[in-house]
């Protein structure tokens, strides 16, 4: 009997051990531009042990609820200019109707290519050399883009920057290419500045964050697992709680520096993981 409850304690605690990680990895990449769900895979590879099957339903679940919980952060931090587009949605010439107009626009392509890719499922996009590859090479993007001097302001965006930025968007559902990272990449390469960058790329992230998290309520139902909920729980509140400090200092950093240590960051682990996989470490 004795065993068994030190057994059992010492699960629980791996369990939380587990999603805190997990937490604290998405509360932390999800906005900064180096790609949430490449770490998240990443993170799956090394503490399950299993580089070639990364796409079990147990982590999708969790990962999005991870997601959830940074969707709450940004809904939290960015709350005055949800509060504004609310109040302002159908007064069309408004500053805020015309940004909630291009959140909406910008978000239909990956709304449209992530459903055909849910029913799809292809485990290429599970694949950690893809990660490591994208990591690399849109990370050098990221670092070309950043040097445009151009300050275009959020208010200057149209409806055909709205639509780029969204059609970029939708890479990001291949793991290494980050969602954050992409659509800020577009936007400097647009000539926005790289505050409104970040913003914009951050409220994108509502719809985005959103539309999986339905999802995931909808497997949760259909598993009906107590624990698996309460797991869930758990890793909403810790990656919201590192999401929202995540926001806080990559905004006050963005507002007097550039993206260049998210670019090195980003060359060297995908070459430090490419290194790993071509050697036969990973």
């Amino acid at each position: 009997m004795i065993c068994f409850v030190t057994i059992k304690i010492i699960a629980d605690f791996m369990t939380l051990y587990y999603i805190i990680i997990l937490a604290i990895v998405q509360g932390i990449s999800e906005f900064l531009p180096i790609s949430s769900s490449g770490h998240l895979v990443l993170t799956h590879a090394l503490m399950d042990g299993e580089v070639n099957n990364l796409c079990w339903a147990e982590n999708r679940l969790m990962d999005v609820a991870v997601h959830v919980g940074t969707l709450l952060s940004v809904l939290i931090y960015f709350r005055d200019d949800l509060f504004g587009m609310a109040c302002k949605a159908f007064s069309f010439q408004s500053t805020d109707s015309r940004l909630l107009q291009n959140i909406i626009i910008a978000s239909l392509p990956v709304i449209a290519i992530g459903f055909i890719i849910q029913m799809w499922e292809p485990s290429l996009l599970c694949s950690l050399k893809i990660m490591a590859w994208m990591t690399l090479i849109f990370g050098i993007v990221l670092g070309i883009a950043d040097r445009f001097k151009l300050s275009k302001s959020i208010d200057d965006m149209t409806r055909s920057n709205a639509f780029i930025i969204g059609l970029s968007q939708a890479l990001a559902l291949i793991p290494g290419v980050s969602r954050s990272g992409i659509t800020m990449t577009s936007a400097r390469f647009l000539g926005f500045s790289r505050v409104d960058a970040a913003k914009f790329s951050l409220l994108l992230s509502i719809v985005a964050i959103s539309g999986a998290g339905l999802l995931t309520s909808i497997d949760l139902y259909q598993i009906g697992n107590i624990d698996l909920g309460l797991d869930v729980f758990l890793a909403v509140l810790f990656s919201f709680i590192f999401g929202y400090i995540a926001i806080t200092l990559m905004m006050k950093w963005l507002s007097q520096s550039t993206f260049k240590p998210f670019v090195i960051y980003r060359v060297i682990l995908g070459l430090v993981l490419l290194g790993l996989l071509y050697g036969g470490v990973l």
